[in-house]
């Protein structure tokens, strides 16, 4: 192993490889679920759509111990998806974190959507363009607060600490190498074995990945349709 210090180098690059992959694969379900589901909720009228938009925007608020508690119950031996054997592994967490990250995804998606004139939408339709052609184009007119949606959304799964160490367990192998810690939980572990210049270490890393993810998110609002800034 590498050290530096009293820090061990393979011990954090490990444990930030598993944050960047769960959270990243969290973030990317969602958004693969969320965004259609946001769509299909704005350009849709059915009965109880007020009560949709309600529940999806009370999910932003899931206390992530209840949403790990249930993952664990699904994912037990004796739950509905226990036959796959992911309990404690990444992709529980990756399931855990998906499950806090999509209400907050489609709704900061939903509210760009739906700020999109409806006068443009109605524009596109009489020109003959069809149901996807007007999405299309009310994804791009709406593009800046989708990626707002998509950074709330990893702010949420990469700051998560409650339901991935109750579904993951917090493993890490007998090398120093992190099978199911994370950023968040290696933090909370290190603080109560006193271990603070590790623990700033991790609270170091964590800031800049999240200030480099929100960089990035901010370089892509600032720039107009034709490729420049504005």
């Amino acid at each position: 192993m590498f050290g530096l210090g009293d820090l061990n180098l393979t011990y954090l690059v490990s444990i930030t490889l598993v944050s960047l992959y769960v959270s990243t694969a969290a973030v990317l379900v969602s958004a693969t679920l969320g965004l259609p589901m946001a769509l299909a909720v704005s350009f849709r009228d059915f009965r109880g759509k007020a009560v949709v938009t309600s529940i999806i925007s009370t999910g932003m608020g899931f206390p992530s111990v209840v949403v790990g508690l249930l993952v664990l119950l699904a994912l037990s031996r004796s739950g509905p998806l226990g036959e796959f054997e992911l309990l404690f592994t990444p992709e529980a967490m990756i399931l855990s974190q998906t499950v806090l990250a999509l209400p907050v995804l489609v709704s900061v998606a939903l509210s760009a959507i739906q700020s999109v004139p409806q006068d443009l939408r109605d524009a596109a339709f009489a020109s003959g363009g069809t149901s996807t052609d007007v999405a299309l184009l009310v994804v791009r007119e709406a593009r800046y607060g989708i990626v707002t949606a998509l950074l709330a959304a990893y702010g949420r799964a990469i700051s998560e600490v409650g339901s991935v160490l109750i579904v993951g367990g917090n493993i890490v192998f007998s090398d120093g190498t992190s099978f199911t810690r994370t950023l968040t939980t290696a933090i909370t572990v290190e603080a109560r074995k006193g271990n603070i210049e590790t623990g700033i270490a991790l609270g170091g890393i964590l800031l800049t990945l999240v200030l480099a993810v929100n960089a990035l998110g901010a370089r892509f609002r600032d720039r107009t349709p034709n490729g420049g800034r504005r």
